[in-house]
């Protein structure tokens, strides 16, 4: 039976999930801000900031018809009227089907997915991004590269009877991913890999001390983004049942095994293991299981965990041995953890947990699957790079998009915000390196 009114309760978990997911962009803020020095402190936080505000207003402007318009008829791109989303007070949501939510809590759901994923690509240039073009790039990039990706992956085509028009590109090609992650995490690793190439070093690059200047809120800020990601992987069920309860346990095992994961290869590799460890082994679990979470059994979610924790924790090296400054990792973790959990579905995938999903390869539905999420995993990857690669350089040819080295070495903070995050007894605003 086709719904006509809105379920509450669906409805209710649907606020709720909406505001978890939310509250994972303050908790990035945190977790990166974190990393940085004390003298970075603030600007990182503030692009995870600013992104929250422009995004939210585009996305009311144009970008949720560009990734979800009900007159879309195309598989790459939604629609675009200008409406500002109005008139769809009383609409039901329908993407693939009529769900008992209203379209105007499905559209801000959706709006935090659309937030956090440029935030991630912040971390990947910290320390030496001009602030304004950090807020021109977001400008652009959400519109030309997140809300096509999300219409490819996410819209399930708009039912009218028996009739579905405006299936994403990748959706109808079987792509599976359950809550982002080709969308967002191969996407935002793709792009911020673009970028720490054509930004450059960091000064003192291999050469200075750039620990992170606070433990304590990467710790934080990976508790938050843990809290914040059960809204962002159970809430895609966008109802409250079964499998909601699915990706919910999945996402609080897999990353638990990651965290452990990480946390091993440290101890093996080093002889001890850190709280930055613990941290980034999480959120690489909580990155793997996000398209594979309601597509594999609790057991599978362990393993994607386990495996994900120990492969980016030697995925962060990469940037050594290749010579690009990613700051805090955007590539080892996101992309290199997006990739793995989004091929591990070709893999453990079943339809037993799920009875719209594929069997994998352990469940004898051969390499049908694995061939499709790698079709998708890489395509995503090519397009984002190539796409924010063009965009940055002409950025960074017009503009610039890097602070002068004086600002850099000086402090950042106080360059771009004349703020300090820290006031120091007998501290000056001069050459800390700190």
């Amino acid at each position: 039976m086709i719904p006509t009114l809105p379920d509450s309760g669906d409805t209710a978990w649907m606020l709720a999930s909406t505001a978890l997911v939310l509250l994972m962009t303050p908790g990035l803020a945190f977790f990166y801000g974190g990393m940085v020095r004390t003298k970075s402190v603030l600007n990182m936080m503030m692009m995870s900031m600013i992104t929250i505000g422009i995004v939210s207003v585009l996305w009311v402007l144009y970008g949720f018809e560009l990734a979800f318009g009900s007159d879309a008829k195309s598989a790459w791109y939604g629609s675009l009227s200008f409406s500002g989303l109005g008139g769809m007070v009383n609409d039901l949501t329908n993407n693939g089907g009529i769900y008992p939510i209203p379209v105007l809590v499905f559209a801000a759901f959706q709006l935090m997915f659309a937030i956090i994923t440029p935030a991630l690509i912040s971390g990947a240039i910290a320390d030496r991004t001009k602030f304004s073009a950090w807020a021109l790039f977001v400008t652009i990039w959400v519109s030309v590269v997140y809300f096509p990706v999300a219409h490819w992956v996410f819209a399930f085509g708009n039912k009218v009877g028996d009739t579905l028009t405006g299936v994403g590109f990748l959706a109808s090609k079987g792509l599976e991913d359950f809550a982002g992650g080709t969308a967002v995490h191969i996407n935002a690793g793709a792009a911020g890999l673009a970028l720490a190439l054509i930004l450059g070093k960091r000064v003192g690059w291999r050469r200075e001390s750039m620990r992170p200047h606070s433990l304590p809120l990467v710790l934080l800020g990976s508790g938050l983004l843990w809290f914040g990601w059960f809204g962002f992987n159970a809430g895609s069920a966008l109802a409250a049942n079964g499998i909601a309860g699915l990706a919910l346990l999945n996402t609080q095992v897999a990353t638990a095994g990651a965290l452990l994961g990480w946390i091993a290869v440290e101890k093996i590799r080093d002889g001890h293991p850190t709280s930055l460890g613990a941290a980034s082994g999480a959120v690489a679990g909580l990155v793997a299981i996000t398209p594979a979470c309601a597509f594999v059994a609790p057991w599978a979610a362990v393993v994607i965990g386990i495996i994900a924790g120990g492969l980016c924790a030697m995925a962060v090296g990469l940037k050594w041995k290749f010579g690009f400054d990613d700051s805090l990792d955007v590539v080892g973790v996101h992309l290199i953890g997006g990739l793995w959990g989004c091929l591990s579905i070709g893999i453990f995938g079943t339809h037993v947990v799920n009875a719209v999903g594929l069997d994998g390869l352990l469940y004898g539905g051969g390499i049908s699957l694995l061939a499709k999420q790698a079709f998708g995993a890489f395509f995503v990857l090519g397009y984002s790079f190539i796409a924010t690669f063009i965009i940055g350089l002409i950025i960074d040819k017009t503009m610039g998009f890097r602070v002068k080295r004086d600002a850099e070495v000086e402090g950042i903070d106080l360059n771009e915000h004349a703020e300090s995050a820290y006031e120091m007894a007998g501290s000056s605003r001069g050459g800390s390196s700190l």
